[in-house]
């Protein structure tokens, strides 16, 4: 209580307005003044910095985003061509192959039509050859007839 009364305050009231008033205000201020510099500054700047970063960040993240969508759109078109130019290759082999088919084809009906020939032909001499063997035969065994039975009579 002394110290009160050497500050100039006086006992009694509810509302005293002596220098306790000023020097709440001042401790206030101070305080607040302490606090803005110990904590809220130090706590802001942490703050904004983490904005900062997130801000960053974020562009960032859209710049790499934008980047995978034209890569992916880039590697779309690619397997696009490729795709085509693989049903393009497959088409053409398919054709070379038809076209492969039907020369082998072709080429063994000739060589089949061919050879069928050539077994005609070589049946149709043998024939005659032995039609001319049997004619002969049958020319000599008739004369030989003829002979015995003249030499009978």
């Amino acid at each position: 209580m002394t110290s009160l009364l050497l500050f100039g305050a006086s006992e009694g009231g509810l509302f005293d307005f002596d220098a306790t008033l000023p020097l709440m205000a001042a401790q206030v201020v101070l305080l607040t003044f302490i606090l803005n510099a110990l904590f809220f500054k130090p706590v802001g700047r942490v703050v904004e910095e983490r904005e900062n970063y997130v801000a960053t960040t974020r562009l960032d993240a859209k710049k790499r985003l934008q980047e995978v969508e034209i890569l992916e759109n880039d590697l779309k078109n690619q397997l696009k061509e490729a795709r085509r130019a693989a049903q393009k290759i497959i088409s053409e082999a398919e054709e070379d192959s038809e076209k492969l088919y039907k020369e082998a084809l072709a080429l063994a009906t000739s060589e089949a039509n061919a050879s069928r020939e050539n077994a005609r032909n070589e049946i149709n001499s043998q024939r005659e050859s032995a039609l001319k063997q049997l004619k002969s035969d049958s020319d000599k065994l008739g004369d030989l007839i003829v002979q015995r039975l003249m030499s009978a009579k």
